[in-house]
């Protein structure tokens, strides 16, 4: 019986680090295949882009950004202040009656000095494929660049390239806030999740 419940351990031992190898394996693959798609601030526009996409986060329960959102708004508006794009596309959720991050986003965007008429609104934001699904099927965006943090730019980028897009990534501004091991580490899971929603490519 000893010997046996020893074999099990040592199958489920393996396999954990099969699954393991898998998960960053996938991560690492995001990560590589795009990395030279992102750009900085300082670098040449990509000529004839779309629209910057600005991609949503959390809002405080008094409607106020969170600070990762405030560093993507004011990324976004400085690269169409820049001449990056002539239009600026928010996409986040609002489908709370007391949650609307597209509220927040086109206000603050407003506040930092984007005319009104250059602000675009996608209120079905729900996720990172169904923001660039949705920028693609909905608006008709074709070339593009995105703006998230570094970390969470991988996925982006992988996906509008799954999509079809010709998308480049500009990282908002890095903050020490707490907490951002933990995001970083559920970010592996999220590109594997979604290297997997790249090719299975569901209608929102």
């Amino acid at each position: 019986m000893k010997g046996f419940l020893g074999r099990c351990l040592l199958v489920l031992v393996i396999l954990g680090l099969l699954g393991l190898g898998l998960a960053l394996g996938i991560s690492g693959y995001v990560v590589l295949s795009t990395r030279d798609a992102i750009l900085t601030q300082e670098d040449t526009p990509p000529q004839d882009l779309d629209c910057i996409l600005v991609l949503g986060c959390g809002i405080r329960s008094d409607g106020s950004p969170t600070p990762m959102l405030s560093s993507r708004l004011q990324r976004g508006v400085e690269l169409y202040q820049a001449g990056w794009a002539d239009k600026v596309l928010l996409s986040g959720d609002d489908s709370g009656k007391d949650y609307n991050e597209l509220a927040t986003m086109k206000r603050v965007t407003l506040e930092l000095g984007v005319p009104e008429e250059d602000i675009l609104t996608d209120h079905a934001g729900f996720s990172t494929y169904e923001s660039i699904y949705r920028a693609k099927e909905e608006f008709g965006v074709q070339r593009v660049v995105i703006v998230t943090q570094e970390y969470h730019l991988y996925r982006a980028l992988h996906l509008a390239d799954a999509l079809g897009l010709e998308a480049y990534g500009v990282a908002a501004a890095p903050r020490n806030d707490a907490g951002q091991i933990g995001r970083s580490l559920r970010e592996i899971l999220a590109r594997d999740k979604d290297f997997f929603t790249a090719i299975l490519q569901p209608t929102p």
